[in-house]
């Protein structure tokens, strides 16, 4: 049986914690910094872990990303 692929576009935006949840980005950090206000942009620097109902999802197109 052959290797599987993984999506190289998932593979840039996630990783993977120690305890093996799967983290990611914020969004709305990239342009348009201007109109928002200093505590929001400050509060988007952070990753956070992606919700338990997209979980399955994104480790299905990441196989060997591991537990």
């Amino acid at each position: 049986m052959p290797k599987m692929k993984t999506r190289r576009a998932a593979a840039k935006r996630f990783g993977v914690t120690g305890s093996g949840k799967i983290k990611r980005r914020r969004a709305n950090h990239s342009h348009i910094l201007t109109k928002k206000t200093t505590k929001r942009k400050r509060k988007l620097r952070d990753g956070t872990l992606v919700d338990g109902s997209d979980e399955r999802r994104v480790r299905g197109m990441l196989p060997y990303l591991g537990k």
